[in-house]
């Protein structure tokens, strides 16, 4: 999600164009795949493929792009107060598991997407990113791949959730004002 209210639509789509540099073009640099935007958002998966990638290589990716667009919305937002334009908020969501993947909706109109539990619970944790004070929330299964740096955010319950899931922030990731 990404926080911001253009005053005009040109403005909008400029920063969210921008956005999607930030974010997105971290993943695509840290070897992720990029498989839709959905409004102001973006889909993306590090695919696990037997012999190809592990599950903690996959997590360290998603780490590195991360910490990538997060350095790169940093200095998008140098750039828009230097501006006085509004700043660049975001929420970012990281799990691990299942998903299927191919082309989805009506012959006429047709898109590749992932859809399985493990889609759901990603999206649930972005959402969480605007309730809870942290740019980046990881689910307990993410985070064991990743040894140390994490703030415990506790268990929370996740809407279409089947129970609770222990969520993690990590320590170095800016949490929002």
């Amino acid at each position: 999600w990404l926080g911001f209210h253009a005053t005009s639509q040109e403005d909008f789509f400029a920063m969210v164009n921008a956005y999607f540099e930030c974010t997105a073009g971290a993943v695509m640099d840290a070897g992720g795949e990029v498989l839709r935007f959905i409004g102001d958002a973006v889909l993306a998966i590090f695919p696990i493929r037997k012999g190809k990638l592990t599950e903690k290589q996959a997590c360290q990716k998603a780490m590195r792009a991360m910490r990538e667009a997060e350095r790169r919305v940093r200095r998008l937002n140098i750039e828009r107060a230097t501006k006085d334009q509004p700043l660049v908020r975001y929420g970012l969501g990281l799990h691990i598991g299942d998903v299927m993947y191919g082309n989805i909706g009506v012959p006429e109109r047709l898109e590749f997407s992932v859809v399985g539990p493990a889609a759901n619970e990603t999206a649930r944790l972005e959402s969480l990113t605007k309730e809870i004070g942290h740019n980046v929330v990881v689910s307990d299964h993410f985070a064991r791949n990743i040894k140390g740096g994490w703030i415990s955010l506790g268990q929370k319950n996740l809407k279409g959730v089947g129970g609770p899931m222990k969520l993690f922030s990590p320590k170095a990731t800016n949490h929002k004002a």
